[in-house]
């Protein structure tokens, strides 16, 4: 099994389990150990699948102006375990990579595995979700028509992304590329670096 297979059995068993409850305050009961690749792979999706389900809920034009707030900041906690996450999974590519003789000539990626992974995630999810719309019985058939064209597209968005993946691994594994861990830095959930925050301490 490829790791780009590993990846989107896992996303898709934790979009499966979120959607028994379909609720955002639903515990998660990741099933695998921690500390291994396969628990980041489904800890990630899990938070990618809540905040999917978070943004629906926002958008709701009947929404308390208080209860946005609370959604909002929720939204942005949750970025930030997301961001996190991945440069956790990148971390852990780094480490196994680290070890590999790089080949003369090779060749800097620029995007790293764990930011494609990321996209594979939320592939799944828009896949999920898109093909829920060709099956809605209270849906016009010109909805369903274009929801499967669009879902025909994404598959093979799937198919593309998991083969580059796959091959980006192997170009590591064989030292054509090589990668390092950029840290994203985001100043804005940091109380010393955001000024509004850090003007607040101050009152």
């Amino acid at each position: 099994m490829t790791f780009s297979e590993q990846a989107n059995n896992i996303f898709d068993e934790a979009i499966r389990l979120y959607h028994l409850h379909d609720d955002v305050d639903t515990p998660i009961e990741n099933p695998y150990a921690k500390e291994s690749i396969e628990h980041s792979l489904f800890l990630k999706n899990w938070i990618d699948t809540v905040q999917w389900h978070l943004e629906d809920l926002i958008r709701n034009p009947q929404i308390d102006p208080v209860e946005a707030l609370a959604l909002k900041r929720r939204i942005d906690r949750s970025n930030q375990e997301r961001t996190d996450l991945v440069e956790d999974i990148d971390t852990y590519f780094y480490n196994l990579y680290h070890g590999v003789e790089v080949l003369s000539g090779a060749t800097f990626n620029t995007e790293s595995p764990a930011w494609a992974i990321d996209r594979l995630s939320i592939l799944a999810l828009k896949i999920y979700h898109m093909a829920e719309q060709t099956q809605r019985e209270d849906a016009s058939p010109e909805h369903k028509a274009k929801c499967q064209e669009k879902l025909d597209t994404l598959l093979q968005q799937k198919t593309d992304l998991s083969l580059s993946i796959d091959q980006l691994l192997a170009d590591y594994a064989a030292g054509r590329k090589y990668m390092k861990v950029y840290r994203q830095m985001k100043m804005y959930n940091d109380s010393s670096m955001n000024p509004v925050l850090y003007n607040n301490k101050k009152k």
